[in-house]
């Protein structure tokens, strides 16, 4: 790296406004009509724009506005530009929904300094590093992949740590006419504890990223899915081999004795217990001496240990090949995929069925929005109600086991689409449609409410409900739900009526904590027990912080609005609402969604149940899952200590088994990108 002593007078500039005050919208840089224009692009439509652009003064600048449902990215970038060293010199301006995004790197006399949103540091340099910052546009990721595609070994030292290496995947052609370009994708690992895909031209330059959202030059957008399926095949050819790897089929019974067991269906813990399995299945289970182990048994010594079901995320969008080894990692033999790319929901359930793809059960149901502004992102869009219906029967068509709809559909098209959804034998969860409230969507025929938001929703002002597909969703909430009384009038309406009628609500408190409790730069319970195993790009992301509080609210607000929340699953609980455990996160949270039902007045043992026989039977797979009962598949999961007295310990997984079929949790944890057991 050639450090410079003295950075440009436009860039010092640029630096100091941006952490003295934070940026609006109409300050932030203007990108030039020659600027390479990116369209933020789902299956949904598009999300947002940004711009990658060269100054006058030499300096590389971005700019970047992204709507997803309301929340709102308006930032820009500026970075010396170097086309061998990386950047010295780095500032980033303007909102997200954590509020300011000011955020500066430099790098001078070897010394580099640091200030994010999150953080601050300073370190001494000797090589070559590339600051990785906390937020910004894709501009800051282009000059990343371009840094390090020019180092001869394809690897890059990282700040404030790690390092990077990039590996050629695959090439193919895109595009038609004067536009038909070829791209070439590169596997990038060591920012993330998985692989991470990024395309470029055929000399190098970036061209574009995909995933649940996707960055494509104007012009391009609708070459996502091919790149979609071409980095996915290339990125699978690993998992056949890696799968095998980390499965043992038992050559015959497998016995777990001494162990205490978890009884899903009473709610129960029982010690002392011997579970055995033969095959896919579970045999027998009872106390230790009245189950005969058979002589030739590999016999499990459950001593100091406890085996309850295989666990259930019930809110898990599937991220890619590697979310499957990390939530078995966890012991989440199921998932229920509450939208994603059909497309890609459906390879994969292909190539798991062929045993060349290692993934929990997946049950998905395909997600349903209108179009709009707030439209989610990776939706099946819906301009009519004859099209809703239409994504409708597509969903039975594919297997599907449910539909979730989403807050721009129209009021209007619900009673008869969800009826479609019934006669099909569909379940039907999703956000309340604005206009709605979650009342009106139990009269429609809703089975489930996702996210405990909604239920509180029907508490809100007017005014709330009728922009709850955006923001509101979210402000709202934060701003009533600590005055509200779950005993009052309203909420005891729609408490009886979820639990008359035994309308399912999927939580995810553990995304509200996330929302609303951390100031930025604080790591919340969910990711704690997993600081020291991760890379730190991915730690650092964990210090993200909550929603920006409205000036006129506190922290402290939003907290007393989530505790009403936490109050309110409990007292859903307790009215036998069914509840079920789910985390919208990244694949870590589900111990901590129970730890918060704890928090709210649940035993361990009820909680528990909320992630095994609970989905289940939503599902209605409990005949055969969700339970240790002789006669259903072994989807088993053993764990070192007692969840019955903390259920923190459900993170200490050892062995986990589906189907019958054995893997070693820290084999799993290590192939997930894990560099140990949480803590």
């Amino acid at each position: 790296m050639r450090p410079i002593s003295l950075l440009p007078c436009a860039m010092s500039l640029l630096l100091a406004s941006s952490v003295l005050a934070q940026v609006p919208k109409d300050q932030l840089a203007h990108p030039p009509a020659d600027a390479v224009h990116y369209l933020i692009v789902s299956t949904g439509g598009q999300h947002g724009e940004s711009w990658i652009w060269t100054a006058p003064d030499g300096r590389k600048m971005g700019r970047e506005s992204l709507n997803l449902r309301g929340q709102i990215w308006e930032i820009d970038s500026a970075e010396t530009d170097d086309p061998v060293n990386p950047p010295t010199a780095i500032a980033i301006r303007g909102t997200t929904p954590q509020g300011d995004a000011a955020e500066t790197y430099a790098l001078k006399n070897g010394s580099a300094n640091w200030t994010s949103p999150v953080d601050k540091g300073t370190t001494k340099v000797r090589t070559p590093h590339f600051y990785m910052s906390q937020g910004g546009p894709v501009s800051l990721l282009a000059s990343f992949v371009q840094h390090l595609l020019a180092q001869p070994d394809k690897t890059l030292d990282l700040l404030p740590g790690g390092k990077a290496k990039a590996e050629k995947l695959t090439t193919i052609e895109i595009g038609e006419g004067d536009k038909k370009k070829t791209v070439v994708c590169w596997s990038i690992t060591g920012l993330f504890n998985t692989p991470f895909p990024v395309w470029t031209d055929a000399d190098g330059r970036f061209f574009g990223y995909s995933n649940f959202l996707a960055w494509l030059p104007a012009g391009y957008e609708g070459e996502q899915a091919r790149l979609d399926a071409a980095q996915t095949r290339a990125l699978s050819a690993q998992m056949p081999a890696l799968a095998r790897s980390l499965i043992t089929t038992p050559a015959g019974p497998v016995a777990f004795t001494h162990v205490k067991t978890y009884d899903a269906d009473n709610m129960l813990f029982l010690a002392d217990q011997t579970v055995l399995v033969s095959g896919s299945k579970i045999v027998a289970a009872g106390p230790w001496g009245k189950v005969k182990v058979p002589a030739k048994a590999q016999i499990i010594d459950g001593k100091g240990k406890t085996l309850v079901p295989g666990l259930w995320d019930a809110h898990m969008h599937v991220g890619g090949d590697y979310t499957g080894i990390q939530e078995l990692s966890l012991g989440v033999t199921s998932v229920r995929d509450p939208g994603n790319d059909d497309k890609l929901t459906i390879d994969r359930r292909e190539r798991t069925a062929k045993g060349d793809l290692l993934m929990p059960n997946v049950y998905p149901s395909s997600l349903i929005d209108g179009k709009g502004p707030n439209t989610a992102q990776v939706a099946n869009v819906a301009t009519s109600e004859e099209e809703a219906i239409a994504w409708v029967r597509k969903a039975k068509e594919n297997g599907f086991t449910g539909v979730k709809f989403y807050g721009t559909m129209n009021p209007v098209w619900m009673p008869n689409t969800i009826a479609e959804a019934h006669r099909l034998g569909l379940h039907v969860h999703g956000h309340i449609p604005q206009g709605m409230r979650p009342m009106d969507a139990i009269r429609d025929g809703y089975d489930e409410i996702t996210h405990i938001n909604w239920v509180i929703m029907q508490a809100m002002p007017d005014d709330v409900i009728a922009s709850d597909n955006g923001i509101a969703r979210f402000e709202g909430p934060g701003r009533y739900a600590k005055d509200v009384d779950l005993n009052g009038p309203v909420m005891s309406e729609i408490i009886h009526a979820m639990a008359a009628k035994k309308i399912a609500n999927d939580p995810t408190a553990v995304a509200f904590e996330g929302l609303y409790v951390p100031d930025n730069g604080e790591v919340i319970g969910a990711y704690t027990p997993f600081l020291g195993t991760l890379p730190p790009a991915v730690e650092r992301s964990y210090k993200t912080g909550g929603f920006a509080v409205p000036k006129d609210l506190t922290r402290a607000d939003y907290r007393k609005s989530f505790t009403m929340m936490l109050v309110l699953i409990k007292k859903l609980f307790d009215a036998g609402v069914p509840i079920v455990a789910g985390t919208d996160g990244s694949g870590i949270e589900l111990v901590r969604e129970l730890e918060l039902y704890v928090a709210a007045g649940m035993t361990p043992a009820q909680a528990l149940s909320t992630a095994t026989i609970a989905p289940a039977r939503l599902i209605g797979v409990d005949k055969t899952t969700g339970s240790i009962v002789p006669g259903k598949t072994a989807d088993l999961v053993l764990v070192e200590g007692d969840p019955s007295q903390s259920v923190s310990a459900l993170r200490q997984t050892r062995v986990v088994m589906m189907g019958g079929r054995m893997m070693d949790a820290d084999a799993l944890r290590a192939a997930a990108g894990f560099s140990g057991r949480p803590h």
